[in-house]
């Protein structure tokens, strides 16, 4: 007797799908029609979702739950510890707002803005505070965004990588080893890596790993696969690794870094958000490193807040200081679009330059427009910069076009990109200045051109005693 089959046609492969289709249906579980029912995401695992009325029967058999369970036991995971707070200076309004939001089932969290909520805010201003607006982000822009240098690095010690000298199982492509070296190259002439000469000037039985390489450990944020982390220990000799990580992934570089000799792996899969990172027993004590790249909107907020922030104290104030075991750090941010006022590190700064919530919130949609142009060649600089955006404001501000919407539609495509581009630095220069007033030594550059990333902005920082 044949097999029931799913009846589901895949055209490309030219049959039906091959799939047993439920008990009480022509269709396997992958292609049975979804009812009309109200679809919500899982609360354990948001990348899957259940029909509301069987929620409660899910939650007890999702394939997460015993992943989360098994994490809310780890000394080191503390919910929305490194969340932040809407507002600083006043917990009473947040309360309020968390007790509106949780009586609204189904409703979107108050503190989470979606890029539509934020389209329709922008489209719903009227042309002259639109222009405005652009105004501001210009003066702003040229007031606090003058110093930001291109530093392209290829350092001698990575020469390992770009020569395809390691392992050849090890995915390599040409554009990502190039901004993985230039992050360690940047590192290494601010000073907080060791190269090969520098090693061994402290290559005596006296010394320390910390006094060999600059530092015993590295902690690598949003690690995905970690061949950030495979490329320093490749090239600088770190002998203690921890890759922090929500996702799980497959091709991950685990497997050759712990074939290493006397290299110690540990990977935390934990939301940046509910990690703290000093009741990290293994790591706790130990000087160490902390890298990302491409830490998507506010993952980025999430990490300088797990390294430096001393979270809320009594008063209810967030303070922030130089943890004594952090020796530098480097963070290549990206995904500006999915930044959150609640999570934002540098919200009393960007208010003192005259920037309010809602404003945060439109220039964070206006990043996403940085990826609009081709990026075969690099933007224009600054002085023409503002000449695009002063056509802007002469052609359509000037009570011709009928709304916001014609505006955009009107603008071309580099000067919507360039807008973008001034928007992403304004909000990674309030990073700059958050990690400077924690006591770091700070500096923002742009660590590869744009033809191999529009993503290619970098904050690294040092404590300015360590070294």
């Amino acid at each position: 007797m044949e097999k029931r089959r799913c009846k589901f046609w895949l055209p490309k492969k030219n049959r039906f799908c091959a799939n047993l289709p439920l008990h009480d249906s022509l269709f396997c579980g992958n292609h049975n029609p979804r009812s009309n029912g109200q679809w919500i995401p899982c609360p354990l695992d948001p990348s899957h979702s259940v029909l509301k009325e069987n929620l409660d029967w899910h939650v007890k058999r999702c394939p997460l739950l015993k992943q989360v369970q098994s994490l809310t036991l780890q000394p080191f995971y503390q919910k929305g510890i490194n969340a932040g707070r809407d507002n600083d200076d006043d917990e009473e309004e947040e309360k309020v707002e968390d007790l509106v939001a949780i009586n609204k089932p189904g409703s979107e969290s108050l503190d989470n803005i979606s890029s539509e909520m934020k389209r329709r805010a922008v489209y719903g201003m009227s042309a002259p505070d639109f222009c405005k607006l652009i105004e501001k982000i210009e003066a702003v822009h040229g007031l606090i965004c003058k110093d930001i240098r291109d530093s392209y690095k290829m350092p001698e010690a990575c020469n390992v990588w770009m020569k395809r000298e390691i392992d050849r199982k090890l995915p390599f492509q040409e554009k990502h080893v190039m901004q993985q070296a230039s992050i360690l190259g940047n590192l290494e002439e601010f000073g907080v890596l060791k190269n090969a000469i520098g090693r061994e000037q402290c290559d005596c039985e006296e010394a320390s790993e910390d006094e060999k390489n600059g530092v015993s450990a590295v902690v690598e944020f949003g690690a995905g696969r970690g061949y950030l982390t495979q490329m320093l220990a490749d090239c600088y000799g770190i002998k203690r690794v921890f890759l922090v990580e929500r996702k799980s992934y497959k091709l991950k570089a685990d497997r050759s870094l712990r074939q290493k000799e006397s290299l110690i792996l540990e990977r935390l899969r934990i939301d940046i958000e509910d990690l703290n990172l000093n009741a990290v027993e293994s790591l706790r004590g130990s000087p160490y490193l902390a890298i990302g790249k491409h830490l998507c909107g506010p993952a980025t907020d999430l990490t300088l807040r797990c390294c430096l922030a001393e979270h809320f104290s009594q008063d209810s104030v967030e303070h922030c200081s130089a943890n004594r075991n952090l020796r530098g750090l480097a963070i290549a941010t990206c995904c500006h679009h999915l930044c959150q006022w609640k999570h934002y590190t540098s919200k009393k700064y960007l208010s003192h330059l005259g920037i309010t919530k809602e404003e945060f919130h439109a220039i964070t949609w206006f990043t996403s427009w940085a990826v609009d142009a081709d990026h075969g060649s690099d933007l224009p600089e600054v002085p023409d910069v503002k000449l695009h955006l002063e056509s802007i404001e002469n052609k359509e501000c000037g009570g011709d076009a009928s709304g916001v919407e014609d505006i955009v539609r009107n603008m071309k495509a580099v000067e919507r990109a360039v807008l973008g581009f001034m928007c992403k630095q304004i909000i990674d220069m309030g990073r700059l200045m958050w990690v400077k007033e924690c006591g770091l030594e700070t500096e923002f550059v742009k660590y590869v051109p744009s033809s191999i990333s529009p993503e290619n902005h970098l904050l690294i920082a040092r404590h300015t005693n360590q070294f």
